[in-house]
């Protein structure tokens, strides 16, 4: 393969990774604004359009005046209110169909004319059938909004985010392959901690979701005390049995959410002196910065989040700072795990097993 070719599969897959960043913050835009339950068909090929006309628009707005969120929520809402919030998750569906198509037909012609042979595309059909996947789930999601309850359920919402993240390392890390082109040496000092970081991420995120999918976010205003406490009094004597707490009571998530952040800055501090030291590679000493600085913007976002009630603007940053700081560690995990040593080549190599070798 030349190497133009190879860089356009380095660009497709960046740009993938770009829409999905764009999908998971402009799907918290959704939320926040209430706007996600606003479509209440899933109409893969007819929905590429809105409502034509103002027959259509009123047929639409009283499908979903028969919703649980208009009756219990918006019964209120006016027809051009309801056009407001249509328009938001029309353009987030929008947005998921063009992802689905920027996924799908390049990689269709990067297969077909050879870029990526056949015999070792296997990784980035998984790509495309999890972006399908996602789909799926999306709808999933929002169907539990349709019947009982005005919102989504918090879990679905938030297997929905973390099929997200999956999506999105995989094809980061398939493209970093290509970008880092090296065999597999023994793995860094630092390289398990880089995985023990990205798990306490991902638990991390996952409570983010939760929180956001109960709306606790909104139970308290005040840090570090909780309702006058540090400690809540019966924090975890809510449900039976006391770990069910853990995850189904709103005030002991949010209590977990906003507590576990130290857990995470702590991790990603010690990281940060490992990755550090003088002989380490350029890009991973940069890795490291960026991983101090996010990790502390993060939570600094996230007091002012709890501080000013949830506000709009703040809270979008706080989800982007997140998949950033998912990134990063990845980033680091991904040199480290290759002992941060590039190996020059005329010919590209990947270093992972994870996905198959660029065709020459």
């Amino acid at each position: 393969m030349n190497n133009r070719m190879h860089q356009s599969v380095i660009t497709w897959l960046l740009i993938v990774c770009g829409l999905i960043v764009t999908m998971v913050v402009f799907g918290g835009y959704v939320r926040l604004t209430r706007s996600g339950l606003s479509i209440v068909e899933w109409n893969v090929v007819d929905g590429v359009l809105p409502p034509i006309g103002e027959a259509a628009w009123q047929t639409t707005f009283a499908q979903y005046q028969q919703t649980p969120e208009f009756q219990k929520v918006n019964s209120a809402m006016t027809l051009a209110e309801y056009r407001r919030i249509f328009y938001i998750e029309y353009i987030h569906r929008l947005l998921a169909r063009i992802a689905g198509l920027v996924v799908i037909l390049p990689l269709v012609a990067f297969v077909v004319k050879g870029i990526i042979p056949w015999g070792r595309s296997a990784v980035y059909w998984l790509i495309a059938l999890l972006f399908v996947f996602q789909g799926f789930l999306g709808w999933y999601m929002v169907s539990s909004g349709l019947v009982d309850s005005p919102s989504v359920s918090p879990y679905r919402l938030t297997i929905h985010l973390l099929m997200a993240l999956l999506v999105l390392g995989l094809t980061f890390w398939v493209a970093l392959d290509r970008v880092y082109p090296a065999a597999l040496r023994r793995p860094a000092r630092g390289a398990g901690w880089a995985m023990a970081l990205l798990v306490l991420v991902g638990v991390q995120i996952a409570y983010g979701g939760l929180v956001a999918g109960m709306k606790a976010g909104h139970l308290s205003d005040t840090f570090p005390r909780m309702f006058g406490y540090l400690v809540p009094p019966g924090l975890f004597a809510v449900l039976q049995p006391w770990w069910a707490n853990l995850v189904a009571d709103p005030t002991a998530v949010h209590f977990i959410h906003r507590w576990f952040a130290f857990v995470v800055l702590s991790g990603a501090l010690v990281l940060l002196g490992l990755v550090s030291r003088a002989d380490a590679p350029r890009e991973v000493r940069w890795g490291g910065l960026l991983l101090g600085l996010l990790v502390s913007v993060q939570v600094g976002l996230g007091l002012s989040v709890i501080w000013l009630h949830v506000p709009l603007t703040l809270a979008l940053l706080h989800q982007l700072t997140a998949v950033l700081l998912f990134l990063n560690i990845l980033f680091l995990l991904h040199r480290l795990r290759a002992g941060a040593v590039r190996v020059a080549s005329a010919q590209p190599e990947p270093m992972s097993a994870l996905h198959p070798q660029p065709g020459r």
